[in-house]
C-alpha cells in the first residue's frame, strides 16, 4: 500500500512540476492583463485527469489500459501547448499580436474555453486510438 502510493505521488508530481512550470509561465506573461487566473484552468484539468488516470491504474500509467493515459496527453497537448504558443506569441509580439492589435489583451479572454474544448477533443481522440490498442 505504501509503495504503490509512492509510485502514484512520484508520477504524479512529475506531471505537476512540468504543468506548474507552464502555469508560471502563464501568470508571468500575463501580469496587469484581467484573466490569468481563468487562463490557468486548463492546466489544472491535465492536473486532474492525471491524477485520475493514475488512481484508476493503481499508480501506474497503463495498469487500467491505454484509454486514460492516451486520452489525457490528448487533452494535455492541445490545452497545454495552445496556451503556451498564445502566450509566447503575445510576449514576443508575434506578427503584430501585441502592436497592430486594438485589444491585445482580449486575446485570453476566451483563451481557456478554447483550449479545453480542444483538449476534450484530443481527449477523444486519445481514447479512441486506446480503445484499438
Amino acid at each position: 500500500m505504501k509503495h504503490s502510493f509512492l509510485i502514484f505521488f512520484i508520477r504524479l508530481m512529475s506531471v505537476v512540476f512540468v504543468t506548474v512550470g507552464a502555469m508560471i509561465y502563464v501568470l508571468k506573461v500575463e501580469s496587469g492583463v484581467a484573466y490569468p487566473f481563468r487562463n490557468l484552468v486548463p492546466m489544472l484539468v491535465v492536473i486532474l485527469l492525471t491524477a485520475i488516470t493514475l488512481k484508476k491504474g493503481g499508480g501506474q500509467w497503463a495498469a487500467a489500459g491505454w484509454c486514460w493515459p492516451l486520452g489525457t496527453l490528448g487533452f494535455a497537448i492541445p490545452a497545454i501547448g495552445l496556451s503556451l504558443y498564445l502566450h509566447y506569441g503575445y510576449e514576443v509580439d508575434l506578427n503584430g499580436m501585441y502592436s497592430e492589435s486594438i485589444y491585445p489583451n482580449e486575446v485570453f479572454r476566451y483563451l481557456p474555453f478554447y483550449t479545453i474544448f480542444a483538449g476534450f477533443i484530443g481527449f477523444a481522440i486519445g481514447w479512441i486510438i486506446g480503445k484499438k490498442i
